[in-house]
């Protein structure tokens, strides 16, 4: 496949402060791809310079196969950004700033369009900037980015000041972006939101990528806690099975379970795990979903060295 976003080596300076330190990242047209980090990791500098907001101190950066330095607004035209912080003008409705922003993409279906998706996040156009709260804010914001139907769309946190029902149907919209063929790179400080829409995420900490996974990696990987309880009369053998299950880690038995239950975190596979309770008289099993957010969390310290793009 080809690659909607290619960045090798990208390098940002701000004095002697390094805000990108040699980031490699390439997005495969048609994925959505989830940017992650603690802040100040980078993410919204590296978006910036995909749409020519942030110039490289030194690397290369393609979009659509364009350097954004020398695209200029045919290409930007292209692409659906939602910064941070959308600029409005208070005196205006938010139908107006929409119908400028669709102006400058020259999208001539933008119109149709941004009714539709005021429509299915609860926007009321005619009210004015000045008298949105920060989600209507917002949704002008993704509104504006998705009106003219661009082939790429950079998300800089998008669901901010969402409320969680808003949030879903934003989600949907970008799922439904991404079947029909646009890409899609978001970044979010939710990793479950993320989880939900997005194909890989690439995890940056400090200025670099280090990590870059699949979800359904991630989700392999991703630790789980499980609980059992047998029959007393098996419990013995319960311990001796569950000891040998590879990334299983065993916690300290309740002082008030007085059946003799177990508990632990999986890190893995569960075959192993639920091919030890075979013949056992298992009374209760929980398994519970695995936990992305402690997995990617884990590449957010400054005690882990930097991956080499595999899942944890």
């Amino acid at each position: 496949m080809t690659s909607a976003i290619a960045i090798t080596s990208l390098t940002k300076r701000f004095g002697r402060h390094t805000v990108l330190d040699g980031i490699d990242l390439a997005v495969e047209t048609g994925r959505v791809v989830g940017l992650i980090g603690p802040n100040g990791a980078g993410k919204t500098t590296t978006m910036r310079t995909l749409v020519d907001i942030v110039r490289p101190t030194s690397g290369t950066v393609r979009v659509l196969g364009v350097d954004p330095r020398t695209g200029g607004a045919a290409q930007r035209r292209r692409i659906g950004y939602l910064p941070g912080e959308l600029a409005m003008d208070s005196r205006q409705t938010a139908r107006s700033v929409l119908a400028h922003y669709a102006a400058l993409d020259g999208a001539s279906g933008a119109p149709a369009r941004i009714v539709e998706l005021a429509a299915r996040l609860g926007l009321d156009l005619d009210r004015p900037a000045r008298a949105l709260s920060k989600g209507n804010k917002q949704k002008v914001g993704v509104i504006q980015a998705f009106a003219h139907d661009p082939e790429l769309l950079v998300l800089d946190e998008p669901t901010s000041g969402l409320d969680p029902l808003v949030q879903q149907e934003f989600l949907r919209i970008v799922r439904e972006a991404r079947d029909a063929g646009r890409t899609v790179l978001l970044s979010s400080h939710v990793i479950s939101e993320i989880a939900h829409v997005a194909d890989e995420v690439a995890v940056l900490r400090e200025g670099r990528v280090v990590a870059r996974s699949s979800i359904a990696a991630l989700r392999a990987a991703a630790p789980r806690e499980v609980r059992v309880r047998v029959d007393p009369a098996h419990h013995d053998a319960l311990l001796r099975r569950i000891a040998a299950v590879p990334g299983l880690e065993l916690a300290r038995r309740r002082a008030d379970d007085p059946e003799g239950g177990a508990s632990g975190t999986l890190s893995g596979e569960i075959g192993a795990f639920v091919a030890a309770l075979s013949g056992l008289a298992v009374r209760d099993l929980v398994v519970q979903e695995p936990d992305l957010e402690r997995a990617v969390l884990a590449y957010y310290g400054p005690e882990r060295a930097v991956g080499d793009g595999s899942a944890p």
